[in-house]
């Protein structure tokens, strides 16, 4: 049983509650639309569209949803492939899947857990449709790479945005680079409304037949705007329009964005700060920034020099209070991935990464004496058991950086 009772425990996430959600709520609860594509709809996306430099933005039911609408837009089916990290939440796998096409999964770059450029590359074929990226952390992926390998084959590239809200590279907004883009918001994200999310459309000539599909294949988005006299079906797609609720509270988040992000940058740079010499002496790496990239302060990561050590910090975190985790089993590695999709070669640095990764409490509310405590929680442990391991460890960490 941990020594530190659960009233006192720092949790990992909890959700940012922002000014006027309360007063959003309840104008939408005495109106007489509380369905969808109504005025905080239409706020939101303009918010959206302003931070993220998308030309267009749809938002959905969550980002699941947001990635199945994709796989619709680009019309997958069987026999196509689409190249994804394997160190990526699994939705979007099953999207791919849903479709009747297989998920290729690449390796990723350790310094950052994103993407591997050069594994993409080795990934491709002639039946490669999309390519599909994921900002891990927040943290963007290689855009020039990646793009240079979509762009003069006609693969689709497709951002994961999930993490990425509002972080760039250079003058390049994340959500803004692939064909399309997916959001997340669900309340364990930067912005949340709950469960929703959002499809990012930046190919003007796929923006009509997106409002489609998310509208049960209907043109009832034309109807509303008075574009037409009635709406009819048209062509596939599902229910996929959240609710005015979803999108009151929403519309609130992101009117707070700067104050969100700023209180999650707080987080980040005192970790970043406070744990920097005790890396450097136990030869654990720390999540860092990488020149000219802006990232969204997410998560903050550790890596534990193996797995071992890793569930041993873990567990010293628990009995302290601090609840701490791990993330990600690598979709390659899984049953449904072993089943469904396939890998050019076993994903080294995947396993490694991740069985090595702890990620630390991060949220907008963490008070300085929670940071405190945190930081002297993990600063209190040392992964080396005895004096004989730790000259090893730190010629390792002297050889990587």
């Amino acid at each position: 049983m941990s020594a530190v009772a659960a009233a006192d425990e720092i949790v990992f996430s909890r959700p940012f509650r922002a000014p006027g959600e309360f007063a959003n709520l309840v104008e939408v609860l005495r109106s007489d639309h509380a369905h969808g594509d109504g005025g905080f709809t239409r706020r939101a996306t303009a918010r959206l569209r302003a931070v993220t430099g998308a030309r267009d933005a749809l938002l959905t039911t969550s980002c699941t949803h947001a990635l199945e609408l994709a796989g619709l837009l680009l019309g997958l089916r069987a026999g196509d492939e689409v190249v994804l990290p394997s160190f990526t939440f699994p939705s979007a796998a099953t999207a791919v899947v849903a479709r009747g096409a297989t998920p290729v999964f690449a390796d990723l770059d350790p310094a950052t857990g994103n993407a591997d450029p050069a594994s993409v590359a080795e990934s491709l074929t002639p039946r490669t449709r999309a390519v599909v990226v994921m900002h891990y952390g927040g943290v963007p992926v290689d855009l020039g790479a990646v793009g240079a390998l979509c762009g003069p084959q006609g693969i689709a590239l497709v951002e994961d945005n999930a993490h990425g809200l509002g972080g760039s590279a250079g003058d390049r907004m994340l959500g803004s680079a692939g064909v399309l883009a997916t959001q997340s918001f669900h309340d364990t994200k930067n912005v949340h409304c709950g469960e929703g999310g959002a499809l990012l459309v930046n190919d003007p000539a796929l923006v009509r037949r997106a409002e489609i599909i998310r509208e049960k294949g209907t043109n009832r988005a034309r109807f509303l705007r008075g574009e037409v006299h009635r709406y009819t079906w048209l062509d596939e797609g599902s229910s996929y329009l959240p609710s005015e609720l979803n999108a009151a509270v929403l519309d609130a988040q992101l009117a707070a964005f700067d104050t969100i992000q700023g209180l999650r940058h707080r987080v980040w740079n005192v970790y970043a700060a406070g744990l920097a010499a005790w890396a450097r002496d136990t030869g654990v790496r720390l999540m860092s920034e990488q020149p000219g990239l802006e990232h969204t302060a997410h998560l903050f990561w550790l890596l534990l020099p193996d797995a071992g050590r890793r569930e041993a910090m873990l567990r010293h975190l628990h009995d302290r209070g601090v609840r701490a985790a791990f993330h990600y089993v690598p979709l390659d590695t899984s049953p449904a991935g072993e089943r469904f999709g396939r890998r050019i070669r076993p994903l080294s640095a995947t396993a490694e990464f991740a069985s090595r990764l702890v990620r630390l409490p991060l949220w907008p509310g963490l008070a300085p004496a929670q940071i405190e405590r945190v930081l002297e929680a993990v600063t209190s442990f040392d992964p080396w058991s005895t004096a004989a391991d730790r000259p090893r460890v730190q010629a390792r960490a002297t050889i990587s950086r």
